[in-house]
């Protein structure tokens, strides 16, 4: 289910000075670092179990395919909301110079 903003947000965030910025940052590429080998292997499990349980052997494999192809999709849509995500703060920035202009002494 993808998610949509209800209310867009028209003030421009504040950038913070201090580490939270980085650590907020770090912590999504962790995100995307471990959710593709996570999903994959959750699949590979869950199809070993329908496999035992329904006595097949294919379902483990697909099970895992599945899984590694739900992951990748997932990071992808993490990747183009960080994509947008930075050009929304670039813009902001644009603007906040374009507002204040820098006076020379």
């Amino acid at each position: 289910m993808p998610f949509n903003r209800p209310i867009p947000e028209s003030k421009s965030r504040p950038k913070s000075n201090s580490g939270i910025g980085a650590l907020v940052q770090a912590e999504k590429l962790m995100q995307i670092a471990l959710l593709l080998p996570s999903s994959a292997c959750i699949g590979w499990l869950l199809g070993a179990w329908a496999d035992r349980h329904f006595h097949q052997s294919w379902i483990g494999i697909a099970g895992a395919l599945f899984g590694g192809v739900s992951g990748l999709i997932y990071v992808i849509r993490l990747a183009q909301a960080a994509v947008k995500d930075s050009e929304i703060e670039d813009q902001a920035e644009s603007e906040n110079e374009k507002e204040s202009p820098k006076t020379k002494p």
